[in-house]
């Protein structure tokens, strides 16, 4: 299998506005808004992004892996003994999907369109 890295840092939010001025104020980040309840984040040493949405955001940050093969990478999860959560779905930018690991934490596997 290629080598997988994180690439990405999707943090739960409760209020859009708060989390975004916050970490605006305190770090200097700058965001990029992608609708009411998701703003994309730079500026912080990694790519990220706050997810306010109460119905999509997960309840721990969330890992994103990019692979250059969804499918096939999805696979090898499966049998590796990770469980899909949350089957692949298109984002602005690409695809992705959510697995658990045996431990329970969930992930991200994404690739770029």
């Amino acid at each position: 299998m290629p080598n997988l890295k994180i690439v990405y840092l999707e943090l739960p939010a409760q209020e859009l506005a708060a989390s975004r001025d916050f970490y605006a104020n305190l770090f200097g980040w700058s965001f990029q808004a992608y609708g009411p309840t998701y703003a994309a984040f730079s500026e912080s040493g990694t790519e990220g992004g706050f997810n306010a949405d109460p119905a999509e955001r997960t309840k721990a940050p969330l890992p994103v892996i990019e692979s250059q093969n969804l499918e096939e990478t999805e696979q090898s999860i499966l049998k590796a003994g990770g469980k899909i959560t949350l089957p692949i779905f298109s984002f602005p930018g690409g695809r992705r999907f959510h697995f658990i690991d045996p431990a329970g934490n969930e992930l991200a596997i994404m690739q770029r369109e």
